[in-house]
């Protein structure tokens, strides 16, 4: 059961404005990025995924404290790290693919950012899962749905990568050249994920700011593919994925807030 209807907002200001700074600098690394050329737009991703990290890492410090942001971010970085070294150099959980030097710097022929990107999109995934389920939210349930949140992503995130040239795969799948076993690693790995966060940073009233960011980006990668890198059938496939669950999870906070604001009306000035 959520603990809170009202979202928290308590924790140091400086976590807020820094949220707010990373946003704008990512919204306009995001916005610019069709505008420039292919070929020319690594130093935006890196920028976006950068940025994304920071507002994420902002808003766990502010809900859950800074020394728990920074193991969570510490630990997910890691992790993933270890598990995209071990899928370059043995195929495994994705199956064969190389990262082709263009992001840097590297780590063991991983770019470094790939483990950011991981951490930046884990938590809004997990509170949006969170905030969809609503009062069924339960541990099983949030790894679940957590874990296909954040695999929904990669449907905007792998093609568009591959289509850059970031990272080339050995085996041409149906998605855009991406084959199913990607997404069956994606599921695997985002689970792995999704339960250490239930460790690392427990659940209490879904983080409505996490929630906002799984919302941005699930509507500028549907925005970016339909208008910009004319690919409707990533657009339509990623959107199906992403929109829906961020659109219950907000809706469901909106919804809380009316309620409980009715239930606990300012008291009237008396004299």
């Amino acid at each position: 059961m959520i603990e809170d209807a009202v979202p928290r907002w308590s924790g140091s200001s400086r976590w807020t404005r820094l949220q707010i700074a990373a946003c704008v600098v990512h919204a306009t690394a995001l916005i610019a990025t069709p505008l420039r050329r292919r070929g020319r737009r690594a130093g935006l991703a890196e920028v976006v995924i950068a940025t994304l990290g920071c507002a994420t890492a902002a808003a766990t410090a502010r809900r859950w404290g800074p020394t728990r942001a920074a193991t969570t971010a510490t630990a997910l970085a890691g992790t993933t790290a270890l598990i995209e070294q071990l899928g370059t150099s043995t195929g495994i959980p994705f199956g064969r693919y190389t990262y082709t030097g263009t992001l840097r710097p590297t780590v063991r022929a991983v770019p470094a950012i790939v483990p950011v990107a991981w951490f930046a999109m884990a938590l809004p995934a997990r509170e949006v899962a969170h905030g969809a389920l609503g009062e069924r939210s339960t541990v099983l349930r949030r790894i679940g749905a957590g874990a296909l949140c954040l695999t929904a992503w990669d449907l905007f995130l792998d093609p568009q990568m591959v289509g850059e040239g970031y990272w080339r795969w050995a085996r041409c799948g149906r998605y855009r050249g991406i084959p199913l076993t990607n997404y069956i690693g994606w599921l695997l790995t985002s689970a792995l994920v999704m339960a250490m966060l239930e460790v690392l940073v427990p659940p209490g009233s879904p983080e409505v700011t996490l929630i906002g960011e799984y919302g941005w980006m699930a509507a500028m990668q549907t925005l970016g593919f339909a208008a910009f890198f004319d690919d409707r059938v990533v657009a339509l496939v990623g959107g199906a994925a992403m929109v829906p669950p961020a659109v219950i999870a907000a809706a469901r906070q909106f919804s809380a807030g009316r309620s409980s604001a009715a239930a606990h009306p300012l008291a009237p000035a008396g004299g």
